[in-house]
């Protein structure tokens, strides 16, 4: 979401860290360079005002100038401030209250406020241990029932039965009653929306929230709607109050202004995001590692978190198992590939590690894409058992056999094995390591992947890998 300000920043980043000393036009000419870059990703005129005056205050003061890297230090100093624009500290949702806790859902239509419904309550069921009910209050939009009730089925977590023709108050309070009555810890209702803010919407909204006194009211808005999401949110904030925020589609190409200015504008924190479709695609929000990534500083913490939760330990072992002894088929690296789209991808990793801006546009020219990936997944799909174990058996006729059954080139092939043959040779150099060089060095190309390996000039000592 935050690639352009990120690419934007990190020039103007660069060339502060390059002078060894800074003078007060320095700092003015970065400053100016950095405003217009918020604003071009859409961040509130307002926000960007009081974060510019916030940074000037600091950043031309005595302690930028006594410092020994002056650069590095007024880098310190925008990131301090973009951590406090984003709130600070990291805030879920608040399950603090007598069961059931009430947590309504409200937003403008389209913002993808029924799927996140779900998604929060499987989070809330899988990660808190919580009994969880749903139930939609969107009598307007048809079939929006039974989307909830169809994403309930999917989570296992079950939602209100369907009454036909009965008003959202009358649903809300039956939902409570339900509740109670089978206790449950959580009950998420999700409102109706519309394609803009009227008044009939605010008043169904608040004859719902006074009815239930919800613990949270939770405000979706779709990252990608820039400036607009900002309007939004105050107006939800203002007429009917609101504890926090959810954005959603933050994998698309938005370019953050939202995120930037939804605390600053509602004075509510951002709670989560959501980042894909799938059900399980949302993640809290925090904003220290927010403001790493889009200072190109990476998010090590969250991309370890991700591949804890991901990484299945039993094929990590036998994979290590199999490495040790030398050994490294076709059907490890497809593995290998499923993992990484489970991590989200080339793009979704590259963007939690330090400094790769560069890396990335190194990648883009080696035309090092996420279709890669689908299309190698693809081309050992179309392998027999045998040739996954024994790839040195696949000549002329095989590979054009495993060509027309994938849907690529006979030169795709040869890139596929002509890979796997790099990672295999050395597989069996870190198999002559033992089991600490293995710890100390890693998987020696399985960080990027097959068909990813690093383009000229990449440098791991840069992550911190020697």
């Amino acid at each position: 979401m935050f690639e352009s300000l990120a690419s934007r920043l990190g020039s103007v980043f660069d060339r502060l860290t390059r002078r060894g000393a800074l003078s007060e036009s320095d700092v003015g000419e970065a400053l100016r360079e950095i405003r217009v870059a918020l604003l071009e990703a859409d961040v509130a005129l307002p926000v960007v005002r009081d974060f510019i005056e916030k940074v000037r205050e600091k950043a031309v003061g005595q302690e930028v100038v006594r410092s020994v890297t002056p650069g590095q230090m007024v880098v310190k100093i925008v990131h301090d401030h973009l951590v406090e624009m984003l709130g600070a500290a990291t805030e879920e949702i608040n399950l603090e209250a007598p069961a059931p806790v009430v947590v309504l859902m409200v937003g403008l239509q389209g913002s993808g406020k029924t799927t996140t419904t779900g998604k929060i309550a499987l989070r809330l069921k899988t990660r808190e241990r919580k009994r969880v009910l749903m139930a939609s209050l969107d009598v307007a939009r048809p079939a929006a029932q039974r989307q909830l009730a169809i994403l309930g089925e999917q989570a296992s977590v079950p939602t209100l039965p369907i009454v036909t023709g009965e008003p959202p108050l009358a649903i809300a309070r039956r939902a409570l009653q339900t509740a109670r009555l089978e206790g449950y810890d959580v009950l998420m209702l999700d409102t109706a929306g519309r394609l803009h803010i009227d008044d009939a919407l605010m008043a169904e909204v608040a004859a719902v929230r006074d009815a239930t006194q919800p613990t949270e009211t939770l405000l979706v808005v779709d990252a990608m709607t820039g400036q607009d999401a900002v309007n939004v949110g105050k107006s939800f904030a203002d007429r009917v109050g609101i504890t926090g925020i959810v954005l959603t589609r933050v994998d698309g190409d938005a370019r953050g202004g939202a995120a930037l200015s939804m605390r600053g504008v509602t004075g509510k924190p951002i709670k989560l995001l959501g980042t894909g479709e799938k059900l399980d695609a949302i993640e809290p929000f925090h904003p220290e590692r927010i403001a790493g990534r889009i200072l190109g500083m990476g998010d090590v913490v969250s991309l370890v978190e991700k591949a804890t939760e991901t990484i299945e330990r039993e094929e990590a072992e036998k994979l290590a198992a199999k490495v040790q002894k030398g050994e490294f088929d076709l059907d490890d690296l497809l593995s290998q590939l499923r993992q990484l789209k489970k991590m989200g991808g080339m793009s979704g990793l590259l963007g939690m590690l330090p400094g790769v801006a560069k890396v990335k546009k190194q990648m883009a020219d080696a035309k090092i894409d996420e279709s890669m990936v689908k299309r190698q997944e693809a081309i050992i799909l179309s392998m027999t058992r045998v040739e996954r174990r024994k790839p040195d058996i696949i000549k002329a006729s095989r590979k054009q056999r495993i060509a027309a059954g994938s849907g690529t080139s006979v030169q795709d092939v040869n890139r596929l094995l002509k890979q796997y043959d790099q990672m295999r040779t050395m597989m069996k150099q870190v198999s002559k390591l033992g089991a600490k060089g293995m710890m100390r060095g890693g998987l020696p190309g399985m960080g990027l992947g097959p068909g990813m390996m690093p383009p000229r000039g990449f440098d791991p000592s840069r992550f911190g890998r020697r």
